[in-house]
């Protein structure tokens, strides 16, 4: 896509610090990073969200973001990684973008980015799951 920052990297055409490029994905370190070392993977194909992410892409997805999560632990000395994936809402790029953040105990970062919340009652908690089955059949 001819706006698209991603699209402009994945062509060589925009500055990155390039870690991993295959085939399909590249993955490169994240201009404002949570922590050091924050690396965001990318389909080489234009894709908006997960959703739209080709069924034939979906293995070499996840397998370079297992690499990429094996990486920040062997590589730069993280105890583990957070590993996210914003759909529409917070994805500040529109093109298909799994962050995976560096993590040591004691790091500072609680938790998910945002506050969580509990159901008010069981019905609650079984009224989303319905619903969520429901879509899913």
């Amino acid at each position: 896509m001819e706006d698209c920052v991603f699209c402009g990297i994945v062509a060589g055409e925009h500055e990155a610090e390039v870690v991993l490029a295959t085939d399909d994905f590249v993955a490169f370190l994240d201009q404002r990073p949570v922590f050091k070392g924050h690396v965001l993977l990318v389909p080489r194909q234009h894709v908006v969200t997960l959703p739209d992410l080709p069924a034939e892409l979906r293995d070499g997805f996840l397998a370079a973001a297992q690499r990429i999560a094996a990486a920040v632990v062997s590589g730069l000395g993280a105890q583990g990684s957070f590993v996210a994936v914003n759909n529409t809402v917070s994805q500040s790029v529109p093109h298909l973008h799994l962050h995976v953040v560096p993590r040591t105990k004691g790091d500072g970062l609680r938790g998910f980015f945002w506050p969580r919340t509990k159901y008010a009652d069981p019905s609650d908690r079984d009224h989303y799951a319905g619903l969520l089955r429901a879509a899913l059949e």
